[in-house]
């Protein structure tokens, strides 16, 4: 594969990075509580990052998300790509992308999904029935992206007859809520393997999150460290500081790499289950180690609810559940390739 990435990939990238550096501040993100920047939503919407997202592809997808990683900028823009733009562009009919897609471009509308499938969720006739007890980015979306018990892929609108949900606090501060449907109506979407195209494209972005999330729990410990000075030197001079952040780097940037090949072959069309499962396997175990790293060079810092690195441990520890957990991949990562074999 080729990993330079093209020309509009780069802009998208650098354009998104100016965006979340000048909006996602310390100061802005402590005022927002638990809830999503509407002012930051906006701003990205309007420079259409959103929107890019079709041209720019999976690829170019995480490379925004790896900007939104590095400031923990708590806007639902990996939720919308990853449930709404990509797999309606991917999976819907005419009419639906039509229909759908200039509203997700615009931030109009606000996708999110309940991935992945539990089985808590059934379907009779289009009425689906069920919960799923922590979504998202549900507070803030207009539809959600949800998989029956047999994976058909539903999308159904949250203010729609049969459809509630409460607010849930989760980890990292998410707008997360729980999904109750009772017989409520959904559109479908796709085909049969629409279900695992979407999950292995959803985990391949959420990986370039975490890159981005785990890069910037990095740059503070070495920001910290090189300013910080213990017995008249810079804590960073110190053999196993330097030793604890070259381990960082190198897992940052597994991550990374497992993330670009996984999106570049799905961009492609490419077979890539098994890359998914490996790129959210690193960022699951790796992005653990990683912001645990970022707080511990903190020292007594890192404990501060209120720096900006413990948010980082906050949004690191929440991405390496979601999706699925280190042991839960590598078990299904086991099975794919016995079953190739």
């Amino acid at each position: 594969m080729d990993f330079h990435p093209t020309e509009e990939q780069a802009a998208a990238a650098g354009l998104a990075a100016r965006i979340f550096g000048d909006l996602a501040t310390h100061e802005r993100l402590g005022a927002a509580g638990t809830g999503s920047d509407a002012e930051l939503w906006k701003a990205l919407t309007t420079a259409g990052m959103t929107a890019a997202v079709e041209e720019v592809g999976l690829l170019g997808l995480v490379l925004l998300l790896e900007e939104q990683g590095r400031t923990t900028a708590q806007v639902p823009y990996a939720a919308t790509c990853a449930y709404g733009i990509l797999p309606v562009a991917a999976h819907g009919s005419a009419e639906q992308r039509a229909r759908l897609l200039p509203a997700l471009g615009t931030g109009e509308a606000v996708a999110t999904g309940v991935f992945p499938a539990r089985g808590r969720i059934t379907s009779e006739d289009g009425r689906l029935t069920g919960t799923a007890p922590a979504v998202p980015w549900l507070r803030d979306a207009t539809h959600v992206l949800v998989p029956d018990a047999d994976r058909a892929l539903w999308l159904v609108r949250t203010d729609a007859p049969g459809v509630s949900a409460s607010p849930v606090e989760t980890t990292a501060p998410w707008s997360a809520g729980r999904l109750t449907l009772t017989g409520a109506e959904g559109e479908r979407l796709g085909g049969a393997d629409a279900y695992e195209a979407t999950l292995a494209a959803a985990r391949t972005a959420f990986a370039g999150l975490q890159a981005g999330v785990c890069a910037g729990s990095l740059a503070r410990a070495v920001e910290y460290t090189s300013t910080r000075e213990q017995f008249g030197r810079p804590l960073s001079t110190n053999q196993a500081v330097l030793l604890r952040a070259a381990d960082a780097h190198m897992d940052i940037e597994a991550i990374r790499v497992t993330a670009y090949e996984a999106a570049w072959r799905i961009d492609q069309g490419l077979p890539a289950r098994e890359h998914a499962l490996t790129a959210a396997w690193w960022a699951s175990e790796a992005g653990k180690r990683v912001v645990h790293a970022g707080q511990h060079l903190h020292g007594g810092m890192g404990a501060d609810l209120d720096h900006p690195v413990h948010r980082h441990f906050l949004w690191g520890r929440q991405l390496d559940a979601y999706l699925g957990c280190g042991s839960e991949l590598l078990a299904e990562l086991g099975a794919v390739l016995a079953q190739e074999g």
